[in-house]
Parts: structure tokens; C-alpha cells; sequence
């Protein structure tokens, strides 16, 4: 009976390793294949001092691309800083849409000459869905950056972290404060699904094993 007994906890202990090693391929595939962000390809901006659109791809021109999505990327899930201000204090507006695969995403109202510092508008309107109208504190870098993408604005060199040399963009690398937390997120669910389906491998192998114990005795 001893025997037996033995017999079938070694036999559960094998099913117990052949179902970890199952789950431990079978979860981390499952957890890579969350749906994928979609992130913006091209920004385009428009203005009333601007003849012909401006078109800037992440593909043809990443470091302008990026400096450009630094001063509108955040705009979507942040909550209005300011009131909106005076018309006359304004100055041109610059109007930048983010297009993910040519399609427009986000839409955003720049004024980079307000009174006081820039300012940026975000229109409840959007492409992407119905947003909270609000307007917010732009960077300091919102009229050198739109000048960089071929807005008729005075050069302001001295607001771009390490200026632009002899060239533009060398020195510059924006990161996107979104894609750092999605990026943390995904790791975080990823170590979760892993640990989750390790615990519950072990606890059905030790309830198996239990069982089986238990009947011989």
C-alpha cells in the first residue's frame, strides 16, 4: 500500500513539472500578445502664416518628429492647467495634428508668442474621440521646435537643451513620458501572469498530491 502510495506522489510530482513547464511557455506568449499601443508616424502643422502644409514623418525625419511630439504628446491625458486667455494676448496660432498611418489622431492648438509664455488648446473635438476642452502651459521650446518644422518664427536656439550645433537634433533625445509608464505596465502584468500561473501550478499539484495521500491512509 506504502508502495502505491509513493508510486502515485511521484507520478503527481511529474504532472505537477510537466503543467510548470506548459504554463511557462504558454504565459509569457499570451502576455506579448496584448494588444499593441498605436503610436503617431507623422505630425502636421498648419497656420495662417504658413503657405503650404508641413508634413514631418518619423520615418524621414525621427529627431524632428520627436521634438515636435515632445510639445503635444502629453496633451491627451493631462488635465487643463490655465484659463483661456485673452484673444489679443494669443499671438498666430499653429495648429498640429498627430496622424497615425495617415490618419489624423489628435489635434492641438499652439501659441508659442503668447503673453506670458507659450500656451497650447485642446479641443474637445477630437479624431480619436470626445476629449475635456483645456488649455495648458506649453514648453519653452513650443516656438523653436515649431520653427525647426518650417513655421516663419524667430530663431530661440538657447531654450533647446544643448542648442543645435551644426546640426539639428544631434543632441536632442525627447522621451515620452506615456510610452515609459506603458512600457512599465506591460512588464508589471507580464511578472504578474508569470507568478500567477506558477502558484496556481503549485497549488494544484500540492492538492493533488494531498488527495492522493489521503486515500491510502
Amino acid at each position: 500500500m506504502v508502495r502505491g502510495t509513493v508510486t502515485r506522489a511521484v507520478s503527481a510530482v511529474g504532472a505537477l513539472m510537466v503543467t510548470f513547464a506548459l504554463l511557462l511557455g504558454v504565459v509569457p506568449g499570451a502576455a506579448h500578445a496584448a494588444p499593441k499601443t498605436t503610436k503617431p508616424t507623422a505630425i502636421k502643422i498648419d497656420g495662417k502664416e504658413i503657405a503650404e502644409e508641413i508634413m514631418v514623418q518619423e520615418e524621414a525625419q525621427p529627431r524632428l518628429f520627436q521634438m515636435l511630439f515632445s510639445e503635444v504628446g502629453w496633451l491627451s491625458a493631462a488635465k487643463p492647467q490655465t484659463t483661456a486667455p485673452k484673444s489679443s494676448e494669443l499671438g498666430p496660432k499653429y495648429t498640429v495634428t498627430l496622424l497615425v498611418k495617415e490618419s489624423p489622431s489628435q489635434v492641438y492648438d499652439l501659441y508659442p508668442l503668447a503673453t506670458g509664455g507659450p500656451r497650447a488648446y485642446r479641443p474637445a473635438k477630437q479624431p480619436s474621440g470626445k476629449k475635456t476642452a483645456g488649455w495648458f502651459y506649453g514648453r519653452l521650446s513650443m516656438s523653436e521646435a515649431l520653427r525647426l518644422g518650417g513655421a516663419p518664427l524667430e530663431a530661440k536656439p538657447d531654450v533647446v537643451n544643448g542648442g543645435i550645433g551644426g546640426g539639428f537634433g544631434e543632441d536632442i533625445k525627447a522621451v515620452d513620458p506615456m510610452d515609459t509608464v506603458n512600457d512599465a505596465f506591460t512588464e508589471f502584468r507580464q511578472l504578474f501572469l508569470l507568478n500567477g500561473a506558477v502558484l496556481l501550478a503549485i497549488m494544484v499539484g500540492l492538492a493533488g498530491m494531498a488527495f492522493l495521500i489521503r486515500r491510502r491512509i
